[in-house]
């Protein structure tokens, strides 16, 4: 009796994305995973039509969200997203954001040079590499983030790095955006893409992004996620209008030179190890983009975010979003 391989789904909580859901999908294609699974919520940019135009061609499944009053739109997400898993017998998830692309930098780059050293785990932590603007300012609707944006730190920072987790559905009852949670299973196996084992205690925690030993948590020889956090000023502003998804409203998050600017905007090292991948990714772009409909949905996208820019990025608003110089003593 042959027994049938683990199924992985790469999956993400989206709102107005659409400037990026191509390029998103068409890497993570590349990578070797089963299933694409995308949430989304509220959408006002077209994206939802979008995502319809591509999960009717089979590219990606769509699942469409009403958040309840009080709860964080990833959170009520997962939830979906943990039900579709069990129901598709579908064993290993990794939530990402749109801004976030999966870099395996072992062997050929591929899911099974992450998975190989894994094999017995209930958790993969993979860290953030955080990458910044790159000097860019303005953003062109059908630009490539992989090719644009390829100044970053170093390498993840101990204590500092986030990680995302790629994690087995059956081992868990419930997930944040970065962590799986309540464990099912006594003693949960946590590693890092190398294998090496670490402290489970962050399962434990309402919410939690890091792992401990520190070192061991920030190592990327094997993976890391690309964290796309900042992309050109004027696109960092603008998620001013849409909120971060935790729900959370009335911040200076994305104001130029907040505490979240300044960590996350990176332009330290040339880091282009992601882009092995992209002459298949611009070639998977091309193949979605002769498609007539998905073609259409994605242009209603470029056009409503060209207008959006315009009415949201005023005077008064770039103002209020950036930092004014201090007066000399």
């Amino acid at each position: 009796m042959t027994v049938a391989a683990d199924q992985t789904a790469i999956v993400s909580c989206m709102r107005n994305e659409g400037l990026f859901i191509l390029e998103w999908l068409a890497y993570h294609q590349t990578l070797g995973f089963d299933h694409v699974v995308v949430v989304s919520n509220a959408c006002t940019d077209g994206s939802d039509a979008l995502l319809d135009a591509m999960a009717a061609k089979g590219h990606l499944t769509h699942i469409r969200q009403t958040v309840p009053a009080g709860v964080p739109p990833q959170d009520s997400g997962m939830a979906l997203v943990l039900d579709w898993a069990r129901a598709n017998d579908v064993t290993w998830l990794l939530h990402i954001d749109s801004d976030e692309f999966l870099n395996i930098t072992a062997g050929d780059g591929r899911l099974p040079d992450l998975m190989a050293n894994a094999a017995e785990a209930d958790v993969i932590a993979i860290p953030w590499q955080l990458f910044g603007d790159a000097g860019i300012t303005a953003w062109t609707p059908g630009m490539a983030v992989l090719p644009s944006f390829t100044r970053a730190e170093p390498a993840p920072e101990p204590r500092v790095a986030k990680s995302k987790c790629l994690f087995r559905a059956a081992s868990f009852a419930a997930a944040t955006d970065h962590n799986p949670r309540q464990p099912l299973v006594d003693a949960p196996r946590v590693v890092n893409p190398d294998g090496t084992p670490l402290k489970a205690a962050s399962l434990y925690q309402d919410r939690s992004s890091r792992f401990r030993p520190h070192d061991l948590a920030a190592t990327n020889a094997t993976a890391r996620i690309n964290h796309y956090a900042v992309k050109s000023r004027d696109l960092f502003m603008m998620k001013n209008d849409r909120g971060d998804g935790q729900g959370k409203t009335g911040e200076t998050k994305y104001h130029l030179g907040s505490n979240w600017h300044r960590s996350a905007n990176k332009n330290d090292v040339e880091d282009r190890t992601i882009l092995r991948h992209w002459p298949e990714t611009e070639a998977r772009l091309a193949t979605l983009r002769q498609d007539p409909a998905i073609a259409t949905a994605e242009q209603a996208c470029f056009d409503w975010f060209t207008t959006r820019k315009s009415a949201i990025l005023t005077p008064e608003a770039l103002a209020l979003w950036t930092p004014r110089e201090r007066p000399h003593q």
